[in-house]
């Protein structure tokens, strides 16, 4: 009789509750929610396509070795995204103040600019891909009167590019050519193609209240 394989479990490195919705919408549920603290800061010359991969990469690496996540057995993967957006060559930081929102939302405001959102997955045997989409989002211009409001609303709070699409933002937006859910922080066609690629059963997971790392 064949030895039964290990189940397959799941680790996304990251606390945020949109990719968790994101990812639950998918049908797909974590065994396990592990945020990574990294250092976000751009390299000189770094582009914000290469920015957003380099931090999903090492946002997947930095928790493959801990003690939780090794718990689970062998047959671990571990998927990890960012989202930059940018404006040519130029990364908009993610807003932590509300000079950083009143800044982004000023550059962006009457332009088009490009939200990437790259995700990369490690599977049990430590072979890391990724993938990346782009997505060219235009926002209309921006009166002092909408700056002011979307600052009074606090949905911008570590957000990249300074705003939320699936909250107000979403009201700014003339035109969107490419991946909602990129745009709000986890792609999901390229989510499930990297799964489904590196042997996750995409399609035969069962719902179930992922635990937390603390």
């Amino acid at each position: 009789m064949a030895e039964e394989k290990p189940k397959s479990r799941l680790v996304l490195a990251s606390a945020s509750p949109r990719r968790l919705a994101l990812l639950e919408r998918a049908g797909i549920a974590p065994d396990l929610l592990c945020p990574s603290d990294i250092d976000e800061t751009p390299e000189r010359f770094e582009t914000p396509r290469r920015l957003a991969i380099r931090l999903a990469q090492e946002k997947a690496k930095a928790v493959v070795d801990l003690p939780l996540v090794k718990d689970l057995g062998p047959n671990v993967f571990i998927l990890a995204a960012d989202t930059v957006v940018g404006l040519g060559r130029r990364s908009v930081p993610k807003a932590e103040t509300e000079q950083d929102v009143k800044a982004a939302l000023s550059l962006l405001s009457g332009r088009s600019h490009w939200v990437y959102s790259a995700v990369c997955l490690i599977d049990p045997k430590g072979r890391q891909t990724y993938r990346c989409s782009e997505t060219k989002v235009r926002f209309k211009r921006l009166s002092r009167e909408d700056i002011q409001a979307y600052v009074a609303s606090g949905e911008w709070r570590g957000k990249a590019g300074g705003y939320a699409i699936q909250g107000r933002a979403e009201a700014f937006v003339r035109m969107l050519s490419g991946s909602h859910s990129g745009v709000v922080g986890l792609p999901l066609y390229e989510t499930v193609h990297l799964l489904e690629g590196a042997g996750f059963p995409v399609f035969h997971t069962l719902m179930h209240k992922p635990s937390q790392l603390v």
